[in-house]
């Protein structure tokens, strides 16, 4: 039987799913519907919002996008007439390149045969920086082999008997080197400032093409220390910054024929060595020597060892120079000849430029964007950026882009509001209904528990009476001493009857929530007494052993007396069916029944010895029906309500009740109701 009432709860469980399932999906499909339809309202109306903004904005962006493209091909014009082929005007036209109207981080300039005229190698001519022979050779064995007088006096004799300004130089510059090396340094900076500082020197250049005045004029700064003229330190600073600074083929007032530009080399170690050494001597000029060029050569210097692919003429292409140089776009004159370097930055800051004259639309920002930006902004214009810029767009931006959101997100509200109300009622509805169902399978359950269990527990003491009347009709009343036997079986039969039904009534009282509980002011002692008198006859048959312990001067407390009576009756029951001193033993061990003050409560305590619980036992103690001994054989009867009406009744009372148990080490029942405070009355 209770194997089927087992089952009956089990299947009782599992027969729920198919109506949660189909609640789940009553709620789940017009619930993701409504969200659907609600993010398709809201979309269609950010693309509404979106249009709006684009026909108010397109024309006056067409327009900009216009003039954006007029402005580059007055760029393309003076790029194409920039001179490239003669390499002494490549340096000039190098630096018409960063100056507007172009306006370029760097250039690179070829000549006809496609190499590159500046930046690039120096190409001399038959005369320029041409060595002296077996002579100069040997000067130069000499000083190395640190025979610095005799290599002194050679160079002198080479600068005396020079053909050329540029063999001169050469060798003036050499013997000043030996000099220094000598320690000779007045001497040394004579000739370095004095002698190649004469004007017919302007244009001197060595064997590979670079200038010998300004390395002159940077080795005497570099010779210099703190005692040193610093006057004649700022004329030699300024004469060779101006030097750097220039781009003309030759320096001064006195051109030298066939010179060529200062080499892009030697231009840039200079500017770097320069701008060192005023950093380390600050006091030799009033403010910081900067070189607003050394960027652009140092970039045209890596475009060509970068051996970038010729752009196609007229068009702004990327240009790969590795990771250093990320986003940097180059631009070539239709005869290829004319390379310039933009930075994306240069290019966004020229058309910022641009915009800033005026034609920038009101109340909104517009941007040059680069191929490959991407930028999460719903209220936006579009269009392609006019030629040279390939794959480059204007994008026209609201200053106030609230004015365009909040005219969306009052109809998006609108709509989302509507879906959250709709998916609530849903969800309610589903709750409601849940909720009922529900209730209504707890009740289902709870009367299949009853009716199996009532089945259970009446269908035994029925059978033994039964059993011991029909012994009774068929003559076994003639022995006096076997009827009073079964006579006295019947009557306890009938106890466990009784008991059976008081206890379903009280637990049928309880559940429709009518305790009928009326409170009085009672004398804890009276109630153990009143427990312990019923318990004994009771409990008369069952061999039980009780222990009563009363504090004294206990307070009174607030209660029902026949409830607590009865809450310590089912204690006292419960212990003196699970009370032998171990599971399946004979000897039953005395049961204690005690009553003190706990705190501001009255503690009420029933200990046994017997089997005890676990702790899995323990959590299910009190649930309706619930009983530890489950076999068919168990001694004790019962329907497992006791416990659960013993809960109830002391929650009514405002009380709390907790186990103390282990397995074999018996149970201690622990039930504390409140005491009584002057503020209640009877």
């Amino acid at each position: 039987m209770i194997s089927a009432l087992r089952r009956t709860k089990r299947d009782g469980h599992e027969s729920s799913w198919p109506l949660v399932s189909l609640l789940l999906l009553v709620v789940l499909v017009p619930t993701v519907g409504v969200l659907f339809f609600m993010l398709q309202a809201m979309s269609n109306e950010r693309l509404a919002v979106r249009q709006k903004l684009s026909d108010v904005y397109r024309a006056e962006l067409q327009a900009l996008q216009s003039e954006h493209g007029e402005a580059w091909r007055a760029r393309l014009e003076a790029l194409d007439a920039l001179p490239a082929g003669v390499e002494a005007g490549a340096g000039q036209a190098f630096a018409a390149t960063l100056d507007p109207p172009l306006g370029a981080d760097a250039a690179v300039l070829y000549d006809a045969d496609r190499r590159a005229a500046y930046p690039g190698p120096p190409r001399l001519g038959p005369a320029q920086g041409a060595a002296v022979g077996p002579l100069w050779r040997s000067a130069q064995e000499l000083e190395a082999a640190g025979r610095l007088d005799a290599a002194e006096a050679a160079y002198r004799e080479l600068a005396q008997n020079a053909a050329t300004i540029d063999a001169e130089a050469q060798a003036l510059l050499a013997r000043a080197r030996c000099l220094a090396r000598l320690g000779r340094v007045d001497e040394a900076m004579a000739l370095w400032v004095d002698e190649l500082g004469q004007p017919r020197f302007a244009g001197a250049v060595d064997r590979q093409g670079r200038w010998i005045v300004p390395s002159a004029r940077l080795r005497a700064l570099e010779l210099m220390d703190g005692g040193d003229d610093s006057e004649l330190a700022a004329d030699l600073v300024s004469a060779l910054a101006g030097a750097l600074r220039s781009y003309a083929p030759a320096p001064g007032d006195a051109p030298v024929e066939g010179a060529t530009a200062l080499p892009a080399a030697q231009r840039r170690f200079l500017m770097t060595r320069l701008t060192a050494l005023v950093a380390e001597e600050p006091r030799w000029v009033a403010e910081p020597v900067i070189f607003d060029t050394l960027p652009a050569e140092e970039l045209a210097a890596e475009y060509l060892d970068a051996e970038v692919a010729p752009p196609v003429p007229s068009v702004l292409h990327p240009a790969s120079l590795g990771s250093a140089e990320a986003g940097v776009w180059h631009l070539a004159s239709a005869d290829g000849r004319v390379v310039v370097l933009y930075r994306a930055e240069t290019l966004q800051k020229l058309f910022r430029r641009q915009v800033a004259g005026g034609r920038e639309p009101a109340g909104a920002t517009v941007e040059l964007v680069p191929p490959g930006s991407e930028r999460d902004d719903p209220f936006t214009v579009e269009l392609p950026a006019a030629p040279p810029f390939d794959g480059w767009r204007l994008v026209l931006r609201p200053r106030d882009q609230e004015l365009f959101a909040t005219a969306a997100s009052q109809r998006i509200d609108a709509y989302r509001v509507t879906g959250v109300l709709v998916v609530v009622t849903i969800l309610a509805a589903v709750l409601w209904a849940a909720r009922i169902v529900r209730r209504q399978q707890r009740l289902t359950r709870l009367k299949n528990d009853l009716v199996a269990t009532v089945s259970h527990e009446l269908k035994t003491p029925l059978a033994s009476m039964r059993l011991l009347v029909d012994s009774l009709l068929d003559g076994d009343a003639d022995d006096p001493t076997r009827t009073r036997e079964y006579l006295e079986l019947i009557a306890q039969e009938n106890v466990r009857l009784s008991r059976l039904v008081e206890s379903f009534l009280t637990f049928a009282t309880l559940q429709q929530g009518e305790p009928g509980l009326s409170m009085t002011r009672l004398d804890p002692g009276r109630v153990v007494e009143a427990a312990r008198v019923a318990a004994v006859e009771r409990f008369r048959d069952d061999d039980c052993t009780l222990e009563v312990e009363v504090a004294d001067d206990l307070p009174e407390i607030l209660g029902q007396h026949d409830a607590l009576v009865t809450v310590l009756l089912n204690l006292l029951d419960n212990a003196c069916k699970y009370g032998e001193a171990s599971e399946g033993g004979d000897d039953q061990a005395p049961i204690r029944l005690r009553a003190f003050r706990w705190d501001d409560e009255v503690c009420f305590e029933v200990e046994d010895e017997g089997i005890g619980l676990a702790s899995h036992q323990v959590a299910r103690i009190f649930d309706r029906f619930y009983q530890v001994d489950q076999r068919l054989s168990r001694r004790g009867g019962g329907v497992g309500l006791g416990l659960s009406i013993v809960q109830r009744i002391v929650k009514a009372h405002g009380g709390s009740i907790d186990i103390e148990s282990a397995p074999n080490e018996g149970s201690v029942f622990r039930v504390r109701i409140p005491t009584a405070g002057d503020e209640h009355d009877d």
